[in-house]
């Protein structure tokens, strides 16, 4: 297969790259930085673009046999209004183009991300792919950038939304953040801890999108999350009895409003994501519980 990707420079974009490239298909990844250093593979092409704005990287798209749209900035950064705004459009400017890029008449499949950020934080309420969304900033940019994909589903086009969790994966992602702090001793749980942590082993996502690719009854939103959630309180205890540090410091919940503005409601939020959707096609998870995947992890 001839697969695409934006956001292909990325964290999830580059271990992407390298599962397609071992499987024998040929990768063209589309990103903002100037090139890929790392990536060096006779079936893969890099192009370096700004997929808000329509351009001659559109003209790329025509031999995909399927395409993964990653791109987005991070949102872990404190939020300006200047840097909500490049949140926004970076994810919705870029959806949009991608769909008006997309052949004509050639079956092909859409694998375009959101992110567990759609359901708002919901307490202790079980969230499967027909919950309603939120009404806070996140949930309004997935609303959006799920709208412009779902713009693509025709005949011969399917589309799947892809609504990630947490990734944790090695070498980057919100554990690359975490480890160094439970290293000095200052890991632990954020605000009451009883907030519950969407989250999914990198390699299970990477296997999830191929499944998807493969499988034309999926379409439609898909929680890209483990089948077993956990609270922040549990994931900072295996964090810290991985690293053996002692989880001692909690942040409360004003701390973290004080030190991080509204970005730091991201860490307040309690989603209890299900994976319904794959769980009913027989997709099966290599790390279905936090404690496996954590030791997975720090292993590597």
């Amino acid at each position: 297969m001839n697969i695409f990707i934006t956001g292909g420079s990325g964290f999830v974009g580059t271990h992407l790259t390298d599962y397609f490239l071992e499987g024998g298909h040929r990768v063209t990844g589309l990103g903002r930085s100037a090139g890929h250093h790392r990536i060096h593979h006779k079936n893969y092409t890099y192009v370096s673009a700004d997929t808000t704005r329509p351009g001659d990287w559109q003209n790329q798209f025509q031999d995909a046999d399927a395409v993964v749209n990653l791109a987005g900035a991070t949102i872990f950064k404190r939020w300006t209004a200047g840097y909500k705004k490049q949140i926004y459009e970076s994810r919705v400017l870029t959806t949009r183009n991608v769909v008006a890029s997309l052949p004509q008449g050639k079956d092909i499949v859409l694998c375009s991300a959101s992110g567990a950020g759609y359901y708002g934080s919901r307490g202790d309420d079980p969230l499967n792919e027909d919950e309603k969304p939120g009404d806070d900033f996140l949930a309004g940019v997935s609303v959006d950038w799920e709208k412009e994909a779902q713009q693509a589903a025709g005949e011969h086009l399917r589309v799947a939304v892809m609504r990630f969790g947490v990734v944790l994966g090695q070498g980057g992602g919100a554990l690359a953040k975490m480890i160094p702090a439970f290293k000095l001793f200052a890991g632990g749980s954020m605000g009451s801890g009883k907030q519950w942590f969407p989250w999914m082993h990198l390699d299970d996502l990477t296997a999830a999108v191929h499944f998807i690719i493969k499988n034309d009854r999926i379409s439609g939103p898909v929680n890209f999350c483990a089948p077993n959630p956990t609270r922040y309180r549990d994931l900072a205890k295996t964090l810290g009895k991985a690293l053996n540090r002692p989880a001692v410091m909690p942040a409360p919940a004003f701390m973290i409003r004080l030190a991080m503005g509204e970005f730091g409601e991201v860490f307040l939020a309690s989603q209890r994501l299900l994976p319904d959707k794959l769980l009913s096609h027989n997709f099966s998870f290599q790390y279905p519980n936090i404690d496996d995947a954590i030791r997975a992890v720090v292993a590597g």
